[in-house]
């Protein structure tokens, strides 16, 4: 198996990626007090636009909900299967998370705008999980959604 090609970053794959998610893992999403963060108004954007967003933040251990659903601690702990991960972390504070990824399979990993960590990367496409990176997921739907 070619594992890089797994790793996406032509703009159709990229619009195939986003055309089978429905259901988003958001791995450092922030609080609502913190709603002028991009790890906050972007999974607002998707839980508007009909995206199931599955709260998994790094930190704030006294919150149990953020949007509406209740919070996870460990991507590995959601029930279910999930389509995405969209992650909002440093590329440095990735690593230690890749093998929750990789123990709860997603059909994709997204890294947001500004976030690259290619051994990361690399690990999760060997697995056979399509990688996106430092993309903004909330720019790339909206352009989907204006042709």
């Amino acid at each position: 198996m070619n594992w890089r090609q797994h790793l996406i970053d032509d703009p159709r794959a990229i619009a195939g990626v986003i055309a089978q998610t429905r259901r988003i893992a958001v791995l450092g999403i922030k609080t609502e007090r913190q709603s002028a963060k991009p790890a906050f108004y972007v999974p607002a954007y998707l839980a508007a636009a009909g995206f199931e967003i599955i709260p998994v933040p790094v930190y704030y251990p006294d919150v149990n909900v953020i949007l509406g659903q209740p919070v996870y601690r460990r991507l590995s702990d959601i029930p279910g299967p999930i389509d995405l991960v969209e992650v909002f972390r440093r590329p440095e504070a990735i690593d230690p998370h890749v093998d929750d990824m990789l123990a709860k399979r997603p059909r994709a990993v997204w890294f947001q705008s500004g976030i690259r960590n290619d051994r990361a990367a690399e690990r999760l496409a060997r697995a056979g999980i399509q990688v996106v990176q430092d993309r903004c997921l909330m720019l790339e739907h909206r352009r989907l959604m204006r042709k």
